[in-house]
């Protein structure tokens, strides 16, 4: 009897237990009408939401919300956590964009453990109108020199003579997308677009769109995100010199291209001919010293080219090549030219000295006797 009313203590115990943790379970529910709002500016997209559903009990409570977004088909996905109800960012507009969010409560709201709540999903598609066949090909954009901006194209593969395209740009310093005012033509078609003044954006989205017009239907339109930064290409080193030392030693010396790119910013890719034997190097540096492969060596050269480097960007184009420097390797002066460059500048200096004597002396004796006579 003793043992049976211990038991049924026992479990009156665990059921009391069961039905408290039940009791003091916490759940949050997820952020309410989640939507991804396209404001016009060629891929710059809001990302929106409002606070959830709150019990009562915990309205108090701090919320943070989990957000989690990519391009359709990217295999990760960007996190955010944040208390704000909208986020920007930037996307590529060429694929869907898809995005999902949850709350999350704090540890002191919800006994010492963080609750979530189930995640709310939204997507957007922009509406593409026109056959793939009508967008352009071959879109390349390259910031030279770090000062001005060139975009080119091809026209699409199958599109009418009258197909007109325009392209269009924004970047956070402007109200709303602007297009391009100089463009490049091919037999008065848009094939490209220059653009400058663009010194302040170096690490900032930069937002391209091309479309176009045609009588006989829709053009399908294209986008472009980058910063500029990652797409310059700088003109080629200068000045370059090379010389060698001790008889082996090769010293090659350049300068950094001119124009507003910082010199801590450059990389160097450097290729070096001896005797029709060529090998490349890479450096931070703008001089390099090495040993010649032979003592015989008869030629050297060698021409530079440059890029961005990480500490400045993500990526980079390389210039063109440098103009070749070459040196002529030469012998030790031979003694007998020695001794010959000092007989003749003497020999000169003698038939000078015996002209400057022969033009300043006496008429000769017997001319002068023969005038004299001849007067008498």
């Amino acid at each position: 009897m003793v043992l049976m009313g211990v038991d049924a203590r026992c479990l009156s115990l665990f059921l009391l237990c069961t039905i408290t943790s039940h009791s003091l379970e916490i759940k949050v529910n997820p952020p309410q009408d989640f939507e991804i709002l396209d404001p016009g500016l060629l891929g710059y997209l809001y990302l929106q939401w409002k606070p959830p559903v709150i019990i009562e009990n915990f309205k108090e409570c701090p919320l943070e919300y989990e957000l989690k977004y990519r391009n359709v088909g990217n295999d990760s996905w960007k996190t955010i956590i944040t208390r704000n109800l909208i986020y920007k960012d930037g996307f590529d507009l060429n694929k869907g964009i898809e995005g999902k969010i949850r709350t999350r409560m704090s540890e002191q709201c919800a006994n010492g453990s963080e609750v979530q709540s189930a995640w709310t999903e939204a997507s957007y598609w922009i509406l593409n109108e026109g056959s793939m066949e009508t967008k352009i090909q071959d879109m390349n954009c390259i910031y030279y020199n770090w000062q001005y901006l060139v975009c080119s194209w091809k026209p699409g593969k199958t599109v009418h003579p009258d197909t007109t395209y325009t392209l269009f740009f924004w970047h956070e310093d402007l109200d709303h997308a602007l297009q391009c005012v100089h463009y490049l033509q091919d037999n008065e078609k848009n094939v490209g677009c220059k653009l400058s003044n663009l010194e302040t954006l170096d690490y900032k989205d930069f937002f391209i769109c091309v479309n176009g017009s045609s009588k006989l239907g829709p053009i399908r339109s294209s986008y472009m995100v980058f910063q500029l930064q990652n797409i310059v290409k700088p003109l080629p080193p200068e000045f370059l010199h090379i010389g060698v030392e001790n008889s082996i030693e090769i010293i090659m010396k350049w300068n950094a291209p001119g124009g507003p790119i910082p010199p801590r910013c450059y990389t160097y890719e450097v290729v070096v001919q001896e005797d029709y034997i060529s090998w490349e190097f890479a450096t931070d540096e703008n001089d390099m010293k090495l040993k010649k492969r032979s003592n015989e060596s008869g030629e050297l050269c060698f021409l530079v080219r440059s890029k961005v480097n990480k500490y400045c960007a993500d990526d980079g184009i390389w210039s063109e090549w440098s103009e070749e420097e070459c040196w002529e390797g030469h012998a030790e002066p031979d003694s007998k030219i020695i001794f010959i460059i000092p007989v003749c500048i003497f020999f000169i200096f003698l038939l000078i000295l015996l002209c400057l004597v022969e033009k300043d002396g006496p008429e000769p004796t017997l001319s002068f006797h023969v005038d004299i006579n001849n007067e008498v």
